[in-house]
């Protein structure tokens, strides 16, 4: 709780050209002369009631009965967001829609999943990494999947911690048909003071990675915050790493996976002692929208738009794909009322305009299953309580009314 948060260490892309997408497991090492043991700056301690002062992204809410001492944060807790799922690992098995994983992840037979070693007791989701006799006493670990949860784009908030350094602990984004893409948020290396984001993507596995020396034996609160041109990562309601280049982000349906993984044959994330990565609560929230929204005002009578609606399009297709929405209902406003067939016509070009340059944007987004209706009204139709009736008069918006 509360403590600080270095600087970034590094950053990099990395082309993988030695191994295909399908021998690639879960949270790969990435071939590559990126430095683990950079050193790193820290600003001091801080309080957990300052950070979560300062903090623009979830930690959670204080609570001493809470074995991380951070409760789950509120529903609202992120702004322009819902929540969408929380889970406290209360009792004694895992919630419904995950799933624990068994067998041996791809390209590394020397590594070994098995759902025995993921258990839920005292408020604990906890990954056991040991020697399992019950697999001739090598190496076994945890790791699951909420496999039945997916969805494309949002944001994700883990509280976590590792007992101590050995098998790798990753928290991660996982494609539902495949691969790449992955989106690492958390992920070791088999150490305990540091940690690294990963962004996987193309078919040749280009790697974005990010590092952040940190006590990952402290309780932290680890996110990612996914949208169709930014990704963040979070750690303690702070943004350590982003990815702002939109087309190497995922624009498809992904699952959150929680592991541990050894690396005993390949001579790294190894352990010497038995360790735990211990999960207090999981957090998900994905993009909201209140009521209609808006694409105005034009020009006097004009039906054309300017830069200034066009990127409220290009804004309204964000939503749009953020929100995995299907249907687009566009209803122009004109505010020659007194002139009902020049009205509408008018009317109906502003919505057909704008709904000419939203499909051009959600193409460019990869999203071409939506369907978009274009009407039109003159102003003595009620805008609903978007627009007070005294200047509905003066109505010069197309409204959009998205499910």
């Amino acid at each position: 709780m509360g403590s600080t948060i270095p600087l970034i260490l590094a950053f990099m892309v990395v082309s993988s050209t030695t191994a295909s997408a399908t021998s690639i497991p879960r949270g790969a090492y990435a071939t590559s002369s990126f430095a683990l043991g950079a050193s790193s700056h820290s600003s001091g301690s801080v309080s957990p009631e300052k950070a979560r002062a300062d903090s623009a992204y979830p930690i959670g809410i204080a609570n001493n009965a809470e074995p991380s001492g951070e409760a789950p944060p509120s529903a609202s807790a992120l702004s322009g967001y819902r929540q969408s799922y929380v889970t406290d690992f209360s009792g004694s098995s895992l919630p419904d829609g995950w799933s624990a994983f068994s067998g041996t992840p791809g390209s590394d037979p020397g590594s070994q999943w098995a759902s025995s070693h993921v258990v839920v007791s005292g408020g604990l989701l906890q990954l056991n990494a040991w020697k399992d006799p019950a697999y001739g006493s090598e190496w076994v670990t945890g790791g699951l999947c909420q496999c039945s949860v997916a969805q494309t784009y949002g944001a994700y908030f883990v509280r976590s911690r590792m007992t101590g350094p050995g098998p790798t602990q990753v928290e991660l984004l996982w494609p539902v048909s495949g691969w790449p893409p992955e989106i690492d948020f958390s992920e070791t290396y088999g150490g305990d003071s540091s940690s690294m984001a990963t962004l996987h993507f193309t078919s040749a596995n280009d790697e974005v990675h990010q590092l952040l020396n940190i006590d990952m034996t402290k309780w932290h609160t680890w996110g990612v915050i996914w949208t169709p041109t930014l990704i963040s990562y979070v750690v303690d309601g702070k943004v350590w790493g982003t990815v702002n280049v939109a087309s190497d982000i995922p624009d498809q349906p992904m699952t959150l996976d929680l592991q541990q993984q050894t690396w005993c044959s390949s001579g790294q994330a190894c352990p010497l002692t038995p360790q735990s990565t211990q999960i207090d609560w999981v957090a998900e929230y994905e993009p909201s929208i209140s009521g209609l929204v808006t694409v105005g005002p034009f020009s006097g009578n004009s039906v054309r738009l300017s830069d200034s609606l066009k990127e409220q399009v290009a804004k309204l297709a964000r939503t749009i794909v953020s929100n995995g929405d299907s249907r687009v209902t566009l209803v122009g406003y004109s505010n020659r009322s007194a002139a009902l067939n020049f009205g509408l016509a008018e009317s109906r070009s502003r919505a057909s305009n704008v709904a000419v340059i939203l499909r051009r944007d959600l193409v460019a987004f990869h999203d071409t299953s939506v369907t978009i209706k274009a009407t039109g009204r003159v102003s003595s139709s009620a805008l609903v309580p978007l627009v007070s009736p005294s200047i509905r008069a003066l109505s010069r918006v197309v409204s959009a009314s998205i499910r």
